[in-house]
């Protein structure tokens, strides 16, 4: 008691017994500071009021801690005067606490957090982390959720229906490992909210969870020395459906991979024109133009409505209604129409409006301006006059004159050591896939290719996308070369989709090397793979005994396959939907890792082939068509769990899933391997060749399980591929899962499966599956329409992130 830190003095400070904690204040710049705690120079709390130069934070002897300005002005205490506070400490897990003489604690920071959890801390109900307008609760049922303005839910993650929900006193913790848990009297152990991505992993690492200033709630990890953090888990993964990102009358969207904010029209203007967060404002007020309204038309727009203005301004109406009713009504700003088959349109009344618009957003939104509405062009020649285009030329022929003389320099460098060279033609070719170690997709001629496979001599075999030969490249790289089919899009359509394919890189994907677009030439080169196909070893003949995989291969394969379609769905800019998961597009390489192909494709299979055709033509593959396939529902990835299911029991059972013997009693083996499961019978599920080798029968019996979950009919019961991770890792515990029905299976050939148009526009998707140990929180699926629906689908789907399930 009696201690004073001074801003004056930066590097003193109050620390931890082992130092990796300090109470200290932070230079926010060279005027401004914060009084932090830090691990490192990163803040783990932080009171909000800025401090000057001269600031003081003094241990009072009456017990109170007090934060004075320069001035002397009161900007921050404990109020913990005469609560019989004899001493302070700040212990090694970063709490700094004020205790009596009997040791207890009277008022510690863990108990007044502001925008961060560490491990050890609790955060009960009634705590709340802040930043700005942004905040984060716990309620009492076990909901978390962040909030704008204390009023907007913009996100919620709940208990799952297994959990019960009638807690007594729920308390939110980091743990150490970087998991995410709720704990309650009344439940039987920790129940998972969120996984960092790197869990588990060991090191002297401090794991934390911050609300940012950008009003998302994410999981950082940060190893000791290193000063910096590393985002771990996003709460919102799409930054702009965050409430409030841009500002009233913002508008967000992405540039590149970055969200940028920016003004409806040019009836706006930024707030600031230096930051362009905080909103946009009318150049001409509605109240200044009485008789003169019009309304601004944005496509791929809509104005993020949550609860609760889910309760009051939802309507079903027509597009022109919705914008009517908006320009006819005094207190409507602005208003959305949904173009996703649900027939809503919002009506926004406050004076808030957040807004979001991308190429992929099925919605059309209104804005009430002075008339004439005045769309954003892009910048005029003409702007910034002729000193700014002069400068532009200069520019310009400056840096264009540069790459020229270095490209000539090169050139000539490269002839005159290379001219006399014998290899010369092969060294031309070599320097070409140098591209290759950049990671870069390669562009080959019809010519290269051809030369590389032998003028398609070796055929490996063929799908629905035409047939794969094997080829080696100038380098002397083995590649498996796809000659496309049925592709007649547009060189530069093409190109984009080969673009997004190959930025996709994971231990468990088939990596694209190159492609070839050449006149009516489509072709993508990729990795070889020696083993083959899953299929070729799950159901060898008699006569391919070697070829037999062991119970350990098969797991790590499933797993494998599984951390594969979950970086497709869940860890890419943009969600992608296989379409056609199956044996013969899971590849095995040297050391049988698992590695799947053909992802991305059905975006490339041309519109005109299917346009016109009925429901009853659906591409895809036979046995392993998800129920919504033929049922004319919407696809989304949950379809793609349901492959993975049914390929999960062929893995462990080495049979064809619709497989009909006198042995399953003329039933369909996935219906018959349930019932055996049920009576205890796993033995008799398991592949006969794998009876006299060792076998993990509880990893057998978890995959069993999993296996049965995904392939429930409504893709509700379905978990999410990340769960379906976890579970056959044993991380999470599977409830038994409810026996599968047999769907209706028509003779289907053929690979993939495409809509016309975006597959938003005809479907709504479940944030988590009320599966086994997921979250409760999901949209119901679009009723299903008595039309027949134009089935012809992207297989890259923007992913949506809801906050709670609509109900009207």
């Amino acid at each position: 008691m009696g201690s004073t830190l001074s801003a004056s003095t930066p590097n003193q400070t109050w620390p931890s017994p082992n130092n990796s904690f300090s109470l200290r204040f932070l230079p926010l710049n060279s005027s401004s500071f914060s009084l932090s705690i830090t691990y490192d120079s990163l803040s783990i709390w932080s009171i909000s009021a800025v401090a000057d130069s001269a600031a003081t934070f003094s241990f009072l002897a009456d017990g109170n801690l007090r934060l004075l300005s320069g001035a002397g002005n009161l900007l921050w205490q404990s109020n913990t005067s005469n609560s019989g506070v004899s001493h302070a400490t700040l212990d090694d897990s970063g709490n700094f606490s004020l205790k009596n003489r009997s040791n207890s604690v009277v008022w510690s920071t863990f108990d007044h957090p502001t925008n961060t959890i560490v491990p050890s801390q609790n955060f009960n109900v009634g705590m709340v982390l802040s930043s700005g307008l942004y905040s984060f609760t716990l309620n009492r049922t076990g909901n978390l959720t962040l909030q704008w303005n204390k009023d907007i839910v913009y996100w919620s993650l709940g208990l799952n229906d297994t959990v019960s929900s009638n807690l007594s006193n729920p308390r939110l913790q980091l743990q150490s490992i970087g998991i995410l848990s709720l704990n309650d009297g009344n439940l039987t152990g920790s129940v998972i909210m969120a996984y960092g991505s790197d869990y588990a992993e060991s090191g002297d690492i401090l794991r934390f969870l911050r609300l940012d200033n950008d009003g998302n709630l994410r999981i950082y990890s940060s190893s000791k020395g290193s000063g910096s953090a590393t985002v771990r888990w996003t709460a919102v993964s799409d930054q702009c459906q965050v409430f409030g990102y841009c500002g009233n009358m913002g508008i967000c969207s992405y540039n590149d991979t970055s969200p940028v904010c920016g003004c409806p029209s040019e009836n706006f203007v930024s707030v600031d024109p230096n930051d362009s967060k905080k909103g946009c404002k009318l150049k001409r007020e509605i109240k200044d133009c009485p008789g003169s309204v019009a309304m601004l038309q944005m496509e791929h727009t809509k104005f993020l409505t949550y609860a609760p203005e889910t309760l009051n301004d939802v309507y079903f109406v027509g597009i022109s209604a919705c914008r009517g009713n908006c320009l006819s009504g005094s207190s409507c700003v602005a208003s959305t129409t949904l173009a996703d088959g649900s027939g809503q349109c919002y009506i926004k009344t406050s004076r808030f409006v957040s807004g979001y618009e991308s190429a992929a957003l099925p919605s059309t939104s209104y804005v009430k301006v002075c008339a004439p509405a005045e769309p954003n062009a892009p910048p005029s020649s003409e702007d910034g006059g002729g000193k700014e285009k002069l400068q532009g030329w200069i520019i310009a022929v400056v840096v264009l004159g540069t790459l020229v003389g270095l490209i000539l320099l090169e050139g000539s460098l490269w002839w005159w050591c290379c001219r006399k060279s014998p290899k010369f033609g092969g060294l031309s070719a070599q320097y070409a896939l140098l591209e290759y170690a950049s990671g870069a997709p390669v562009q080959f001629s019809y010519k290269d290719l051809q030369q590389a496979t032998r003028n398609f001599k070796e055929k490996l075999g063929a799908g629905g996308f035409g047939a794969v030969y094997k080829g080696i490249l100038a380098n002397r790289t083995v590649a498996a070369v796809k000659q496309l089919e049925g592709i007649e899009q547009g060189e530069k359509q093409f190109r984009m989709e080969v673009a997004t394919i190959s930025s996709t890189h994971h231990l468990n994907l088939v990596r694209l090397i190159g492609f070839c677009s050449e006149g009516k030439h489509r072709l993508l080169v990729y990795e070889f793979m020696k083993n083959g196909s899953l299929d070729s070893f799950l159901f060898a003949t008699e006569d391919e005994s070697g070829r037999l995989l062991s119970w350990e291969h098969r797991f790590n394969i499933a797993l494998g396959t599984a951390r594969g379609i979950t970086y497709l769905h869940e860890e890419c800019r943009d969600c992608i939907v296989h379409c056609d998961i199956k044996p013969e597009n899971i590849l095995l390489d040297d050391n049988y890792n698992a590695k799947v192909s053909d992802f991305g494709l059905a975006k490339l299979v041309n519109p005109k082939d299917h346009r016109y055709r009925t429901l009853t033509s659906v591409r895809g593959t036979r046995g392993y068509l998800a129920p919504e396939w033929l049922a004319n529902l919407p696809i989304t990835s949950k379809s793609d769990v349901y492959s993975f299911g049914m390929v999960l029991l062929e893995i462990v059972s080495g049979r064809r899933n619709f497989e009909v013997s006198n042995e399953t009693d003329r039933k369909k083996f996935s219906i018959w391997a349930y019932e055996e499961f049920e009576k205890g019978k796993v033995r008799n599920i398991l592949d006969r060749r794998l009876a006299d080798l060792a076998v993990d029968m509880d990893q057998v019996t978890r995959a069993i399980q999993v296996s049965f979950w995904c392939i429930q009919e409504q893709p509700s019961q379905r978990p999410m591929m990340g769960k379906v991770v976890q579970m056959l890792e044993g991380i999470m515990a599977i409830e038994k899962p409810p026996a599968p029905k047999a769907a209706p299976e028509g003779s289907i050939s053929g690979t993939s499966l495409n809509m016309s148009g975006s597959i938003s526009a005809l479907s709504t998707f479940a944030t988590s599956a009320p599966g086994p140990s997921s979250s409760s929180s999901f949209q119901t699926p679009l009723a299903q329409s008595s039309m027949s629906v134009e089935r012809h689908t992207s297989s890259l789907i923007p992913r949506e992130t809801t906050s709670e399930p609509h109900n009207h």
